[in-house]
């Protein structure tokens, strides 16, 4: 944990007491600091994850009003995501469950589609980081993000110990495990690299064909896998149907229940 300027370090050693970090001193250089592998940087009541050492990459944070993410809402394959969820299918709003929610930013595109949302990300610190981006987002009194955040309510749990009562509310439930590994010769985005840093050991094959499993249990009328394109099915289960773009693709899985 550092804080980036005096007046951040209450808050960062809150955080720190709060997530079981150390807590750094502010003068810490981050390029030469070799003790740790990244710190997570708290600056005016925000916070990014930032790796250490010479020529590391840029800061990781959740901000869903800068330019990216105002560009992503006019992209062809937000209508993807759309599609695979059901928007044009079923009077709005949907009410989805997105228990991987990592950064939250496809959980952004589908409140701003007009479904309503529930982010659930189970690794404290990124789930922090999410709390952090929406706090963010509601003190911009920016009227898009104001009524897209009205849509979106953040769990900091585990999908699958979430109660059934409360399971039994939505209408889909969307996974976007990680991606499998790439080839060597490819450059791993900043975002994947601090998530592989982050999960560690839990970044596994089975824990994603577990979350289908649990996924297919719970009574909704869809569950929506995100995979790349040419990558194997979950669990290898065939979906209903599948919607793919140039990189991405989405596998649903239709279920016909009784009213």
């Amino acid at each position: 944990m550092l804080a980036a300027t005096p007046a951040d370090s209450a808050h960062a050693s809150d955080l720190g007491r709060e997530l079981g970090l150390p807590v750094l001193p502010g003068a810490t250089d981050l390029h030469g600091c070799t003790q740790f592998e990244a710190v997570l940087l708290c600056r005016a009541g925000s916070l990014s994850v930032q790796r250490t050492g010479r020529g590391a990459p840029g800061p990781v944070s959740v901000d869903f009003g800068n330019s990216a993410m105002r560009h992503r809402r006019r992209a062809g394959h937000n209508e993807l995501l759309g599609r695979a969820v059901g928007v044009a299918r079923k009077k709005l709003p949907l009410h989805v469950l997105d228990a991987t929610a990592g950064l939250g930013r496809d959980a952004f595109v589908l409140a701003d589609l007009g479904c309503d949302i529930v982010l659930c990300e189970r690794e404290p610190l990124i789930a922090r980081m999410l709390q952090s981006g929406l706090q963010s987002a509601a003190e911009a009194h920016d009227p898009w993000l104001d009524q897209v955040l009205a849509r979106m309510q953040l769990v900091a749990a585990d999908a699958m110990q979430l109660a059934p009562e409360f399971l039994a509310t939505f209408d889909v439930i969307y996974l976007d495990p990680m991606f499998p590994g790439r080839d060597k010769s490819a450059a791993v985005k900043k975002e994947m690299a601090i998530f592989q840093l982050l999960l560690g050991t839990r970044e596994i094959p089975g824990d994603a064909d577990e979350l289908l499993h649990w996924a297919l249990s719970v009574p909704v009328h869809r569950i929506v896998v995100k995979r790349p394109a040419r990558a194997t099915c979950l669990a290898n289960l065939a979906p209903s149907h599948a919607i793919s773009g140039k990189a991405v693709r989405y596998d649903v899985y239709q279920r016909h229940l009784s009213e």
